[in-house]
């Protein structure tokens, strides 16, 4: 099978399964958001964590994608143009400027599974390392770019639809404070609590 053939197969669009174990189908599930007004503050501020975790891995295999996206994009340039030598040379201007327009949303939380995640992108040119993308044919490299792009697309569908569920905690948890049936002294003996218990 032709690399460029293999790409176009591997594309990966993630899926949500209902009733799923996966964080992600947790969070997209539809009972996830209904009845806000009736959780309890803790669970609501739970949920609303676990949500949030998500987005940020997410939005961290969304900068890794933008990276290979540039990659592919800035071989393609040096072709055109005829530029000697390969982009391994500019790698870290590359991936500076990529790491400069990746800005978004203020997030407190660090990635989790970065090593699932980046094997996830690795997967979509696993015949070919990005450090020698200087190799790949025109057309290998064009699809290698398809397959990329429609990845992206697809993780920032649902990096969007997980931000929805993040705003919505957010806005119930707000007006709980704004309407005084939350206190800021409530947040903080549960926040003392769960230090006590170690959680």
């Amino acid at each position: 099978m032709a690399f460029g053939s293999k790409l176009a197969h591997d594309v990966r669009v993630i899926e949500v399964r209902p009733g799923g174990r996966r964080r992600i189908d947790r969070v997209l599930a539809p009972d996830y958001v209904r009845d806000l007004d009736r959780l309890p503050l803790g669970e609501l501020r739970r949920r609303r964590d676990e949500a949030a975790q998500e987005e940020t891995d997410l939005s961290y295999l969304r900068r890794l994608l933008h990276a290979r996206i540039d990659i592919v994009r800035a071989e393609q340039r040096r072709r055109l143009s005829g530029e000697p030598g390969g982009v391994v040379e500019h790698l870290v201007e590359i991936l500076a400027d990529q790491q400069v327009g990746s800005s978004g949303r203020h997030q407190n939380w660090e990635p989790s599974r970065t090593g699932q995640r980046r094997r996830q992108v690795e997967a979509l040119v696993a015949d070919a390392e990005l450090s020698d993308v200087a190799s790949l044919s025109d057309d290998a490299l064009r699809d290698s770019l398809s397959a990329y792009t429609n990845e992206e697309s697809s993780v920032s569908g649902r990096r969007r639809e997980v931000q929805d569920v993040v705003d919505a905690f957010n806005s119930e948890i707000a007006g709980r404070y704004a309407h005084g049936t939350a206190s800021v002294d409530d947040l903080l003996a549960a926040e003392r609590g769960q230090e006590e218990s170690g959680v």
